[in-house]
């Protein structure tokens, strides 16, 4: 069943906040945690960017689908956001370059959305209460129905979601003859964290989340990417295991969102569940190495606790948010390892913390000319 311009749509909250708007997309239910981004481009991006699956995703932009979507602007596969919560709904675009109408990239991908609601107040009201489960219906609009199957929803703290987004099986990326092979570990990898690596001469093999550190590193791999990726870190009790392992491998590793998550777990660092987030393309960062600030892209619901960080004497904060002074950068001070919390890549966003891609291929280099020395004499 296709909606029409009249179809009518609840999105209602978990305390039971109702918001009444139009159907967008296909007709049907879905269900996630609620949560805003700010960004005003890149909604193609933010739909297919893996560290999304499980969210409902409302958008602070009046206009969404006005320039359509593109073959080229995909973070992953396929759409992974359960579900949108937008003002405008455009179902005609205007740019040349589009493969298509969001409308019909919805429908196809079966993803269930709500327009025409007041997402300025939606928006305040996630701010004040904090993030939590929701459900869109354009199904039923019968509140205690919606109100019965939210309540089966389980909650984003206590949830692994890695697995439902990574690659099932291993794969390479780039020029098999580039200066370096770097091992990525991948919890829900974007494209173009891929693309960031390839471009700076690696060549890359993509990894299932339970590969073991010893089955990566038969590769013998320069360096590790531990990827981004939905979902509660602290639950990951495997997979900190083998970060752990590729941390005091000697290898040179960069982590990036969950990954940075889970080095800091790894690390005896712990995580918590933020009230509402970071999810933007306008969040201001300090480089408290450099001195100076950036403009970052993030999507996260979690952060790393600022007094465990304290703890670990080898460790030290490398950036913090200045909205809200959380942990956005971790680096280890006895070996060649280093995360951020935010997205370098910044697909869609600045490219003020591409400079981070760059530093951890200098770290590569630099350790391969210390064992090249070693080897000649």
């Amino acid at each position: 069943m296709k909606y029409t311009a009249k179809t009518p749509a609840i999105l209602l909250l978990e305390d039971g906040k109702v918001f009444h708007g139009k159907a967008a997309g296909k007709i049907g239910i879905a269900t996630g945690e609620i949560c805003f981004n700010t960004g005003m481009t890149g909604y193609q991006e933010i739909f297919t960017d893996p560290s999304y699956f499980g969210q409902i995703i409302v958008t602070t932009n009046v206009h969404i689908g006005n320039y359509g979507v593109n073959d080229d602007e995909v973070e992953s596969d396929s759409i992974k956001i359960a579900g949108l919560v937008c003002k405008q709904f455009n179902e005609f675009h205007s740019r040349k370059r589009s493969n298509g109408s969001l409308k019909n990239y919805f429908e196809d991908g079966g993803i269930v959305s709500i327009s025409d609601v007041d997402t300025r107040a939606i928006v305040r009201y996630i701010r004040d209460k904090g993030a939590m489960n929701c459900i869109i219906s354009s199904e039923t609009l019968d509140i205690e129905v919606l109100k019965e199957k939210l309540s089966k929803v389980p909650s984003m703290e206590g949830l692994e979601l890695s697995s439902k987004v990574s690659t099932t099986k291993a794969y390479f990326v780039g020029d098999p003859n580039a200066d370096f092979k770097v091992a990525v570990t991948d919890f829900g990898v974007k494209k173009n964290i891929l693309r960031s690596l390839v471009e700076r001469g690696c060549y890359l093999q993509i990894f299932p989340m339970k590969t073991s550190f010893e089955e990566m590193q038969k590769w013998n791999p320069d360096g590790y990417m531990i990827s981004n990726g939905p979902g509660d870190p602290s639950v990951m009790k495997d997979e900190m295991a083998t970060v752990k392992t590729i941390i005091n491998s000697g290898v040179p590793t960069f982590g990036i969102c969950l990954g940075h998550q889970l080095i800091a777990e790894a690390s005896g660092i712990s995580t918590f569940k933020m009230h509402k987030g970071h999810r933007g393309i306008n969040h201001p960062v300090k480089n408290l190495i450099t001195g100076k600030s950036e403009i970052t892209s993030q999507n996260h619901g979690f952060g790393v606790k600022a007094e465990d960080v304290a703890k670990v004497k080898n460790m030290e904060v490398t950036h913090i948010n200045l909205n809200d002074n959380t942990i956005e950068g971790l680096r280890y001070t006895d070996r060649n390892v280093f995360s951020v919390q935010y997205h370098p890549e910044a697909c869609p966003g600045p490219y003020d913390s591409r400079y981070l891609f760059d530093d951890f291929i200098t770290m590569i280099s630099s350790v391969k000319k210390k064992e090249k020395k070693v080897v000649t004499a």
